[in-house]
Parts: C-alpha cells; structure tokens; sequence
C-alpha cells in the first residue's frame, strides 16, 4: 500500500534512472537526477525544520522549471509540505498569504531572493534551491523523517481567491493526492510512453495531472513556454517537436488553437489524449479538435481545488452539435459526486433536468483551510443525508443536472446564476448559445446588480451586436438575450488561463 507520494518518485528513478522526467528548453531533469536533488534539498530543508511536529508548511517561491518540481519533491522528503506561489502575484498580496501561511521556510530561486527577501521582511527565513542542493544528502535523517510519516500528513497547499479579499489556502494530504493519481491514471491511460504538454501553472492543481501522473507512471513531462500560447503556429510546431502524446489544457488555451484555425498550418503527429477542464469547454471548439484527431482520447474533467483537483470525468465517446453541453460525467473511484437541492433533498439520477448543488464525498477531499476553521466548516459540512455519524462533504458551490443517460452535465456556478425579469438564468447557458455561431471566438455574460442588466462581452472578427442578438432571439427567451453588448478584441485571462471573469466585470459594468 502506497502512503507517501514519493514512493512514485523512487520507485521511477528505480525503474527508469536515465529517462527524462521534467524538461523545458533550459534543463532537463532525469528520474535520478531528481531523486538526488530532493534528498540534497530535502535533508537542507530538514535541518531548518526539524525539532518541530507535525509537518510544517514551505512556500516555494520560483519561476516555472523543472527545478520548481525538484524543490516540491524536496520539500516533501523533509516531511513538510509545499504551498507554490505565483511569482508574478502582487507583493501586497504575497504578504497576505504569509500572514496566513505563517511558513516555516520560503524557498526561491536566485532570480527572485531579493524580492522575496524585502516582502518575507526578516520575518521568515528564506533560501535558495540552488544553496540547498549543495547539502550533503542524510539518508539516516531522510528514513527517520519517513518513518514518522502517516498519509493523511498534508502533501501541498494552494491558494485560491477568497471572498473575504484574503487568499485562502486549501490544504491537501498524501492519501487524497495518491488516490487522484492512481485513479486518474487508470481512467486515462497515461503510461510511461505518455509525453505530457505542460500549460497550467504549478499554483494550480490543474497541473497535479502533468505533475504526478508523470511521476507515478514513469512518463515525460515537457513545460511549454507560457508565450507560445499567444502563437498558436509555434505553440503546435513545439509540440511536435516534442512529440508531446497528451495535453490537460484548460479550454480558453484549446479555444486559441481553435480560433486561429491553426491546426491547419502544423497537427503534432504525436497527440493521442486531449484533456479539459477547469471551465465550460465550448463544444464548437472540441469538435474543431476532434476534426483533426478524430482516434485520439478526449476527456472532459470536473472538480474543484478542495477536491483535489478532480471529482468526475467523461470520455467523449459520441458526437455533439456545437449547440449542446458536454457531461462532466461520473465521479472517479473512492469518490461520491450527489446533486443537493435547495432544501438539502437528493435528486435522484431519474430526475433529468434538475439542477442542484454539486456536493462530493471520499478520500480526495482536502483537510481544509489553512487558519480559517470558520470557512472550512462552512464548505466541509456534515452530509445532510447522513445523521447516524460524522461524514465530511464538500458543498462546491456549482450547480448541474443529470441528462437521460444519467451523466452529469454542468450548470454553472451559484454565483452566475442570477434573477432577471423575474426568472432564475443560468449566464453560461446564453454565453453556451452565443459560443455555437460561425465565426464567435469568445463570449462571456456579467450582470450588472445595479442596472439590473445582463453585458455580453465578445471576440469576432466577423460578428457585429445586431447579428448575435438575432441569432440569439431565435434559441434563447427573451428574458435571457443581453441587454447590453461589447466587442472586445480578447478576454482578460488568470494567470492559469481561465477567463477572468472579476476582471472583465469591472471593465464592463465600470464602463456603464
């Protein structure tokens, strides 16, 4: 029985010593290579933490690289945990994620020491990657440490946005990161001839896939620059070189391939498994990809961060109009995904069209906040249908329905849906409409309270306002077409390239 996470990495380096695991075009990082590098860091690291219980959250502050993965394994061979940190984040708000965090220790690289050394501001002790891989590695310290280790010890934290405007971190043990990779790999077939496509940030638990099914199943991860995916072109042309076998993108990544009908120019010959997820993947654009790779595996995901990453899945094994929704699927294994109504009654599969709140039980839910217990009971209740004993469920806060097959088909989430006219409206389901038109690159609804309206922000280099709301008025009630239209020429992104849709609220309800 698997209970450390880095039982993957040992038993890869044991298996494929020489194979490359993580690259990007600077470096190249070997299973060995890696192994060597973590038990040097980790035993510098240990020496900081130790005399301490439990295990201790370190913030690992670095540019994207394989050296980044290193300080992650690193971390964990100390018997800590790692919280990564996006290195273009504000400082302002760095330093509240140190206030919360309260790290026992912030590793960075060169690059980032002296920024990182005025935010931590004396409070925090910090060092470098490359300073602790000069320690001399202590296999006696390193086996100790493992030995008092339990799998429900925390592995990583990530921080997402929170509603209070403190960042909040959601904290994540070995056991629920070992079953999402050993039941996602099964799910996705991912092997040892498997070359993953790296897009999303490491602050992200989007790239737990490329990260850990890599390490579990002895395959390749190559980090694609992030500025490739501004030139589809070069992006595709990198990618075959690379022979890249399997992406996870989010779908506005997919959508710019897409949209720019790039896989004319350059198809990687390579490309077996295309993986989506972390946001509504318009069905025009899947069957863009599905045109010309019409054999590969195509998969759409579903979860949340504090369901460590994934909760359901669905192999995209028949045909969709570019008018129709994708399911999210069925939940994974050691996972129950149930639809809650608003009075806490379960909708049962047979109720098709019904929507509820998404709400998960099982091993990959997180331990739960980092110093905010008020917050985690608020989002890790008791499950309603439970009174016989204590069990922890995730309340998601997104809404979905069951279709006639019994699939899950995402809604939206309880904040995009709004009362309008007097009706409940889903914003997904008009930008779902709007997204079907020839020609339409992007749309995406907000709602202005105040002005009680609907704004639909769109990228076309062909459409116009008045041809989107005809085309609109004949698939959507009136109470549902926006009141107000912005032709933009693109949509403001996060940093893991998911629409930003805070960002464009402002813009548009600002503009008045």
């Amino acid at each position: 029985m698997i209970t450390n996470i880095l039982e993957y990495l040992e038993r890869s380096a044991d298996r494929y010593p020489d194979k490359i695991a993580y690259a990007d075009d600077e470096k190249q990082l070997t299973f060995l290579h890696l192994i060597e590098l973590a038990q040097k860091a980790g035993t510098g690291i240990a020496a900081v933490t130790q005399g301490h219980h439990g295990s201790l959250p370190v913030m690992i502050f670095m540019e994207k690289s394989p050296d980044t993965i290193a300080a992650f394994m690193s971390v964990l061979m100390s018997g800590n945990h790692y919280v990564p940190i996006d290195v273009e984040m504000p400082l302002h708000r760095v330093s509240l994620i140190i206030g919360n965090l309260e790290p026992a220790l912030i590793i960075c690289d060169n690059r980032n020491l002296e920024k990182m050394q005025e935010t931590a501001g004396g409070r925090i002790r910090v060092l470098t990657f490359e300073t602790l891989c000069g320690t001399e590695a202590d296999p006696e310290l390193l086996e100790e440490i493992r030995e008092r280790h339990i799998d429900t010890d925390p592995a990583y934290a990530i921080y997402t946005s929170g509603s209070t405007g403190v960042p909040k971190g959601v904290l994540v043990s070995h056991r629920s990161l070992i079953d999402y990779a050993e039941h996602f790999s099964m799910a996705s077939g991912f092997s040892a001839d498997d070359i993953a496509g790296n897009q999303v940030p490491f602050h992200f638990d989007a790239s737990l896939i490329d990260i850990y099914c890599t390490l579990r199943n002895g395959g390749t991860m190559v980090i694609i620059p992030v500025q490739l995916f501004s030139t589809p072109a070069r992006l595709l042309e990198y990618m075959d070189r690379w022979k890249v076998t399997v992406i996870r993108w989010v779908p506005s990544a997919l959508n710019m391939v897409s949209a720019f009908k790039a896989l004319k120019l350059c198809r990687p010959g390579s490309l077996k498994k295309i993986i989506f997820g972390a946001e509504a993947m318009p069905t025009k654009c899947f069957n863009y990809w599905k045109s010309y790779y019409p054999d590969a595996f195509f998969m759409q995901i579903y979860g949340p961060t504090e369901i460590t990453g994934i909760c359901t899945y669905y192999i995209v094994d028949r045909d969709f109009d570019d008018s129709e929704t994708i399911p999210i699927g069925g939940h994974i294994k050691n996972t129950d995904v149930f639809l809650l109504d608003e009075q806490d009654g379960l909708i049962d599969k047979n109720d098709t069209g019904i929507v509820g709140e998404i709400c998960v039980r099982g091993s990959g839910l997180a331990n739960g906040y980092i110093n905010s217990p008020e917050m985690t009971e608020k989002s890790f209740t008791q499950n309603p249908l439970n009174n016989r004993y204590p069990e922890r469920i995730y309340r998601t806060g997104d809404l979905a329905s069951y279709n006639e097959r019994g699939e899950l088909v995402f809604a939206s989430r309880k904040d995009h849906q709004i009362k309008h006219m007097g009706h409940r409206i889903e914003l997904p389901e008009i930008e779902a409409a709007a997204s079907g038109m020839e020609g339409m690159q992007s749309a995406v609804c907000v709602f202005d309270e105040k002005r009680n309206r609907i704004i639909m922000a769109y990228v076309s280099d062909t459409l116009d306002d008045i041809a989107i709301i005809e085309y609109l008025k004949e698939r959507l009630p009136r109470y549902m077409i926006p009141n107000a239209m912005k032709k933009i020429g693109s949509m403001p992104l996060t940093s893991g390239g998911k629409t930003d849709r805070m960002k464009l609220k402002e813009i548009l309800v600002g503009e008045g």
